[in-house]
């Protein structure tokens, strides 16, 4: 189970766990992708991809495919909105924010692929920069193990 970050607006482990069942195995893609989430906070989430052969994108350098770095960084925005959209009502009970998450989706993506995918696992943060009543603007980070920036996103997502 993913763990909650200390603090005032921490999570409920119901909502966490709820949550962390919608993400990681009622959306397929994310099972297709290796998606796990490592930490989830109102403020910030964190996921991990493990490199495997399946993701590879150029065989002779073995990197990851782009649209999979593109894939998770949209994903991990997605997961952000819900963490800032469920800490935006904490005073509804955690089975009801979890209701909340049906009409979100992506309106508009940006990638900027750095450097190239290579590492054993792929380290992904995401937060909210602004939560409106029908749009939340997030950015995303995809990194190496050792924790170089590889790829950086943008996205914002229709929450209404």
């Amino acid at each position: 189970m993913p763990k909650t970050l200390p603090g005032p607006a921490a999570f409920e482990p119901e909502f966490v766990s709820g949550l962390t069942a919608i993400f990681e195995d009622k959306i397929v893609f994310n099972q297709v992708l290796g998606l796990k989430i490592i930490s989830l906070a109102p403020d910030r989430v964190t996921g991990r991809i493990a490199m495997r052969r399946e993701l590879v994108g150029h065989y002779t350098h073995n990197r990851v495919h782009g649209g999979v770095i593109s894939a998770t960084l949209d994903a991990m925005g997605g997961l952000a909105c819900m963490a800032a959209i469920g800490a935006r009502h904490m005073d509804e009970p955690p089975a009801q924010r979890l209701q909340r998450f049906g009409k979100l989706g992506t309106i508009d993506l940006r990638i900027d692929y750095l450097r190239p995918g290579i590492s054993e696992h792929f380290d992904l943060h995401a937060e909210v920069l602004r939560l409106g009543s029908r749009v939340a603007s997030t950015r995303m980070e995809f990194r190496a193990a050792d924790g170089k920036l590889l790829s950086t996103g943008a996205a914002a997502y229709i929450v209404s």
